[in-house]
């Protein structure tokens, strides 16, 4: 099996497969309402179908009692259909009833962890709008509930939580992350989320497309990501 390094990084071909059922995240079910009509009102033929991969994200920002940030700890819970071909691949869950043995739990521990240069994790921070580094991913554990797999990182920073924003997304919509669950804040701070304008989302990726000549779609698919992700707003009292 290739190295893997993350829902965006890891590309095996099944999963440019399109036979996806539903019981998918909102960005999965508007995604597949303009694709269609996009299909048959913009390009004959027209095959860049964006994103690949669906992804629940849960955020929680560690911040200490004086208000300096300490790190974000994130969860990816990957679709079904990415569950059972990655599970498929590493031959784990062989009797398919979506749940897998200790031994296998500790196979498939960290597979999303290794990741290339230049990759950040599609989590991105900013206060002030200048970027805050945030480090190497640090393993937290995977577990494998109703099929889906869920594996927990978490990334150290430092500097004040107060006016920091975070995003879940990835720049190229290869992978579509939804954010869900309150976002889960220690010390003296809170978290405001304000949900993406898919509509507006939407009409962008519409509008650039229909700049690409069809030949290009895939190869120059617009990068969109941003425009699809929720923000959120920490803010301290003290």
């Amino acid at each position: 099996m290739q190295a893997v390094t993350g829902p965006t990084a890891w590309r095996c071909r099944a999963c440019e497969r399109r036979g996806v059922e539903p019981g998918r995240p909102r960005r999965y079910i508007w995604f597949m309402r303009f694709l269609s009509a996009l299909v048959i009102a913009l390009l004959p033929g027209f095959a860049a179908a964006h994103p690949h991969v669906f992804v629940d994200t849960k955020i929680r920002v560690v911040v200490d009692n004086a208000g300096r940030l300490e790190g974000v700890e994130i969860s990816w819970t990957y679709d079904d259909f990415y569950s059972l071909l990655l599970m498929s691949d590493m031959g784990l869950d062989n009797d398919g009833d979506g749940r897998l043995r200790d031994d296998e739990l500790r196979r498939l521990d960290g597979f999303d962890m290794n990741w290339i240069e230049g990759y950040l994790g599609d989590t991105h921070a900013t206060r002030d709008g200048s970027t805050v580094t945030l480090g190497p991913p640090q393993g937290r554990g995977v577990r494998v509930e109703r099929g889906l797999i869920t594996s927990t990182h978490f990334r150290a920073a430092s500097g004040p939580a107060d006016g920091l924003v975070v995003k879940a997304y990835d720049p190229t919509f290869y992978t579509a992350y939804s954010l869900v669950g309150a976002v889960e804040v220690e010390g003296p701070c809170a978290a405001q989320v304000v949900p993406a304008d898919l509509d507006a989302a939407y009409s962008l990726v519409e509008e650039l497309l229909y700049a690409t000549p069809a030949a290009q779609a895939e190869d120059s698919y617009p990068e969109v990501g941003e425009a699809f992700a929720d923000t959120v707003t920490v803010t301290c009292t003290s």
